[in-house]
């Protein structure tokens, strides 16, 4: 049972009607209190009073006194209180009363009760008003929290990326554009179902051509990234169409480092018809990064143009789509 820290003015004026009147005598008193745990310290000055003249002090005199005695030492008789108002609440043996005091008795214990549940469902309802607090805060914490991890990883894979633009070696920058690109969709939570990889063996010329497969609103999408130095044509992006109507359902995302002939995207504007596809540049992702802007967003826009107006190569940044979410 949770109880106030103190007994209010209206809880302590009723215990001290009550109790005497659940008790006979005035030793009587004293016994309820010494069985509900209050020291002998705090009734030991009423014991003598008692023992010197019995007429001196009444039975109401004895409970105010130390239920006052026990809201003055506030936390440290917690316990105490508790356990009063615990015995009183629960008192049933109305025979114990002087008959006289047994109607009385049983309508002020009843009044307790009514008090004490009242006092409860505020407390209760403060402690849930308390707890929801708590868990906002906890909630908005945890959001900062990720949002700020969220800061921190795309920092990082931007300023990783940027890096490669430094990177002779054709291979070295293929084998970290790698990592960049798995990292790049798991931070904005796209799934990938096939880490991206080189298609490539160091000697064998260009090897810039990274293929993964993520999926984006329950679609399965086969990515492929090139990173050459002349805009890609036609021929340079057959190879991934082709790859697409091998493979049932399976959608299709091309990312580019050198952008697109009018031609290659005309040959992608026409695979629309049967398979959606949806062109990317490299510049469109460092720009995203450098703006935090989100990258599902990004997508999503740009496979919706292809979808709904048969436009491979939307540049939803142009537009201001994709800045948030």
């Amino acid at each position: 049972m949770d109880i106030v820290f103190h007994f209010p003015p209206d809880l302590f004026n009723l215990l001290a009607q009550t109790i005497p009147r659940l008790c006979r005598s005035k030793d009587d008193v004293i016994l309820f209190f010494k069985g509900a745990g209050v020291s002998s310290t705090m009734t030991s000055t009423l014991v003598r009073q008692l023992n010197k003249d019995r007429e001196s002090i009444s039975k109401y005199k004895i409970a105010k006194t130390v239920l006052q005695k026990l809201n003055e030492k506030g936390e440290v008789t917690l316990r105490e209180r508790r356990e009063i108002l615990r015995r009183v609440i629960e008192f049933e043996e109305f025979s114990t009363c002087w008959p006289n005091d047994l109607l009385a008795a049983q309508g002020l214990v009843a009044q307790v009760r009514q008090l004490v549940n009242i006092k409860d469902s505020f407390t209760r309802m403060n402690q849930e008003r308390e707890e929801e607090r708590r868990k906002r805060l906890a909630e908005q914490t945890a959001k900062q929290k990720i949002e700020e991890q969220r800061h921190t990883k795309l920092l990082e894979i931007r300023n990783d990326l940027l890096s490669l633009f430094g990177e002779s070696n054709r291979h070295q920058r293929g084998k970290a554009l790698e990592g960049i690109l798995n990292r790049l969709f798991e931070a904005n939570e796209i799934l990938v179902r096939e880490a991206f990889t080189i298609s490539g063996e160091p000697g064998e010329g260009i090897i810039e051509q990274i293929d993964g497969v993520i999926e984006l609103n329950g679609e399965i999408y086969l990515v492929e990234m090139k990173w050459w130095n002349q805009a890609l044509g036609p021929g340079d992006v057959a190879q991934h169409i082709s790859r697409l109507f091998l493979r049932g359902e399976a959608r299709g995302l091309f990312i580019s480092a050198s952008g697109y002939t009018p031609a290659a995207i005309k040959n992608c504007q026409e695979a629309l018809q049967q398979k959606v596809l949806a062109l990317c540049s490299l510049e469109e992702i460092v720009l995203l990064l450098e703006k935090e802007q989100n990258f599902k967003d990004f997508l999503k826009a740009k496979i919706q143009a292809a979808v709904i107006h048969k436009n491979p190569f939307y540049e939803p940044l142009k537009f201001g789509v994709g800045a948030n979410g």
